[in-house]
């Protein structure tokens, strides 16, 4: 079988010069265009992403300028002034309603339950002098246990005795 041949299928290369070339074209073509490409791509996303930003950065301008026209009007500082800082026109007698059920809605499932409940009327008793005092007492209050947090901490404590004998300031 090996000396028999077909007259007109001598032996071909299987790729011609022109295939060759054409091939090492497309592949050059592709290498060369790869990076604009991709460089191309990823700009238009970063120009969608700061677009959406100075959209976002648009929207908030508008509300902010909405809120400082808001400010502007007599009527909602007044408001803010009394729902914010429980202010009160002359000859308004201001009041502050306390939920007593909303401090000793969260009851404690051990068996110190009793001490509990005696530690939450105590405790319910302080908020309630709480809230009858006004913002400004406060925060002089906490002022005054920062200043005395801040007395107790600057008392120097005792040093521990020093070994008997030992004069020397380097260990053994």
């Amino acid at each position: 079988m090996a000396g028999w041949r077909i007259p007109g299928l001598a032996a071909r290369p299987r790729f011609t010069s022109r295939a060759t070339v054409l091939v090492l074209v497309l592949c050059s073509l592709v290498a060369i265009l790869a990076y604009p490409t991709r460089q191309f791509i990823s700009q238009r996303a970063e120009i969608s992403a700061q677009r959406a930003k100075a959209d976002h950065a648009r929207q908030q301008v508008e509300q902010l300028r909405r809120e400082k026209a808001r400010w502007q009007d007599p009527e909602y500082v007044k408001a803010q002034a009394r729902a914010r800082l429980h202010y009160a026109v002359p000859g308004e007698t201001p009041y502050i309603a306390v939920d007593p059920a909303g401090q000793s809605s969260a009851q404690p499932s051990s068996s110190a339950a009793g001490a509990a409940s005696s530690q939450n009327t105590a405790s319910g008793s302080a908020g309630e002098a709480k809230a009858a005092k006004p913002w400004y007492a406060g925060i002089w209050d906490s002022v005054d246990a920062a200043d005395t947090a801040a007395a107790a901490a600057a008392t120097p404590l005792p040093l521990p005795p020093s070994p008997v004998g030992d004069t020397s300031p380097h260990d053994h």
